[in-house]
Parts: structure tokens; sequence; C-alpha cells
């Protein structure tokens, strides 16, 4: 079975290859638009056939796209994982469109010495001596591609920022229109965060909180959730009810975490002078999600199980454990030989009128 980390690698890899299957029929029809019924290039006389461009360049997009995806899942994104927007963008399209410059002008360089050789040789050269630098077609290809490479960074850091889940909906409506939801959510909260706010300073908590964030990314991606939202020094995290109860991923995910941080014990220390801990809440329900905004949209969720599911978190130091987890959700969880489950008991949650059954769950 292919983990989830891989299969969400997978998946960018080949949007990036569809991406450009796209960009490389666009460029076929336009040339085709403007060729119309023209056998041949008009500035080289090159015989030109559409249906042999059609495959060709769709066929070299896709190449082109899934190796750029792989570039980018893999090796650029790291390495540039630090910069700014503006610097990331112009870096790796630079790197990128650079590579693909020298990969035609090499290309050429082979296609013109075979075609000198066989004109040496007293042959018809018969063959295409493909584009030269001063070539007018070789740099507006040149921009095409540029503006392709631009376009599949910009998609894929707009991924990064607002996540490619979100994203993915915003392209295909799914929320355009409120829908219910059966949704599990899990509210994880930083422990004594006011008090190492304090003694560190907030430039130096502020990076604290995003070396904290970026090393649960890895965990969370593994158990199949997703990030709603950073609230300070909350996260919120929610599954789909079939997500979330395979494998029983929702609870995995808290001890994923909780292992990522231990071992990085070490590191957080000597950075920070402290380890981060964290206490969490889970529970499930049914919400309505949907976009809002209209100068800046986004997508939510709506319901009690929201409100629930923070006030059961809020109950992890009254209770001395560091999860809690409510009977509705429990009731829905596959039994597991490795969680050790204890009852709680019903408490009384802060605002609200019922009382809840819950749980904590250990290893």
């Amino acid at each position: 079975m292919i983990s989830v980390k891989h299969r969400d690698r997978i998946n960018r890899i080949l949007q990036f290859g569809i991406f450009w299957l796209v960009f490389g029929i666009l460029y076929t029809l336009l040339e085709k638009g403007l060729l119309a019924d023209s056998g041949s290039y008009p500035l080289r006389g090159n015989p030109y056939d559409f249906k042999t461009n059609l495959v060709t360049i769709s066929l070299s997009s896709v190449i082109m796209g899934l190796l750029m995806g792989t570039l980018e899942v893999y090796f650029l994104s790291k390495w540039f994982k630090d910069w700014s927007f503006i610097g990331n963008m112009l870096a790796k399209t630079t790197i990128y469109l650079g590579s693909i410059v020298l990969f035609l002008i090499g290309l050429n360089a082979i296609t013109y010495a075979r075609y000198v050789s066989l004109q040496v040789a007293g042959k018809q050269a018969a063959l295409d001596r493909g584009l030269t630098l001063t070539d007018y077609t070789f740099w507006i290809i040149v921009v095409y591609i540029g503006a392709t490479v631009t376009m599949s960074l910009l998609l894929a850091e707009l991924g990064q920022h607002i996540g490619h889940g979100v994203l993915r909906n915003f392209f295909t409506g799914r929320y355009h229109k409120p829908r219910e939801e059966d949704r599990i959510f899990m509210f994880l909260d930083m422990k004594s965060s006011t008090t190492i706010a304090e003694q560190m300073g907030h430039i130096a908590y502020f990076e604290l909180l995003k070396r904290y964030y970026a090393d649960m990314t890895e965990a969370i991606q593994e158990s199949s959730g997703e990030i709603y939202q950073y609230v300070g020094d909350e996260v919120v995290i929610t599954w789909t009810m079939e997500d979330g109860i395979r494998n029983n991923d929702c609870l995995a995910c808290f001890f994923r975490i909780k292992a990522k941080l231990e071992r990085e014990a070490a590191r957080y220390q000597k950075d920070f002078g402290t380890v981060p801990g964290f206490k969490a809440g889970l529970h499930c329900g049914h919400v309505t999600t949907g976009e809002i905004g209209s100068m800046r949209k986004d997508i939510i969720f709506t319901g009690d199980v929201m409100n629930t599911t923070a006030r059961i978190q809020s109950l992890c130091n009254e209770n001395e454990v560091d999860l809690l987890v409510s009977d509705v959700l429990m009731k829905r969880l596959p039994t597991d030989d490795r969680f050790l489950v204890r009852e709680i008991g019903e408490r009384q949650l802060k605002g609200k009128d019922e009382r809840v059954h819950l749980f904590t769950v250990g290893v």
C-alpha cells in the first residue's frame, strides 16, 4: 500500500502533468488557428501537420510537467521553503525556464550539426534544422513555456498556502453551495503557551510556532487529515468521517504528532530552550460547509460540533490528560489493540447545558 504522504506527492506531480498537458493542447490549437490549412511553417518552410503536432506536443508537455512536478515536490519546494513568495517564484522560474531553454539550444545544436553533415556529404537535407536563437518563433515558444512554468508554480504555491484540498475544492466548486457533512474535528492546543511566549519574547515564540506547526504537518498528512485553520497556538484539524475512522487515523494523528515532537526534542531544547507539548480534544458530528466572502473567499465549517470540540479540549487540564475523545466518536471508531482507552465519565461543558461522556486514549 502506498502511504498517504506518497499518494499526496504523486497526486501533486500528476497535477503538474495535467496542467502542462492542457497548456500543450492549447498551444497546438493556437498554432492551428494561426496556420489554418497551411501545410508548412511560413518562416522556415518546414512541413506542418496538426495531428502529428497534437500528439507530439501533448506527449512532450506531459513529460515536461511530470519532470517539473517531481523536481518541485521532492527537491525545489524544500530548498526554497524559507524564501519569500516572490523570491521563491523568481528563483524557481529561472531554474526551470533556464533548464528548458538550454535543452532547446542543445537540441537545436544537435539537429543543425546533423543538417550540416548531410549537406557536406552531398545528400539532400530533408531534416528540419530546427529553431535558432535569432528566430522570432523560438522566443515566442520560450515566452509561452515561461508563462506555463509561472502559472504551474503559482498554483503549487497557492496549494501550499491555503491547502491543496481547499484549492481543489475552490476549482471544482464543491462548496459553492452550502452542504451538510459528517466530519471529525481535533482542536489541538500548545501547553503553557502564554508562559512560553512571555519567557521567550514574541519574535522567538513566533519562530517556535513556525517550527512546531511545520513538524506536525507530515503527521497530519500521514493521517489523512486536513488543517482547517491556525488560531494562535491552536490548530484545528478535520477529517471526513470515512478518512478519520479508517485505521483510526484521527486517533493515530495525535500520537504521530507526539512522536515527531519527541524525536525533535533535543533540537527544540537547543534552539528555543523548551520542548512544546500539547493537548487535544476529538469529537464528530454534522457541519454545514460552504464558501463565504467577497473580497476574500474562504471555505468554513459551521455547527455545534465545533464549539463542543473546543470545550472538550479545554477540559484536558482539569482531568490531567493530554487527549479527550467524546463517546459519540468513540462509538464509531473500530476496535484497535494499539490504543489503551480509559473512561473519564460525564463532564459538564462550559457554556452548554448538556453533559458529554468522555474517554482518554493512550498507547
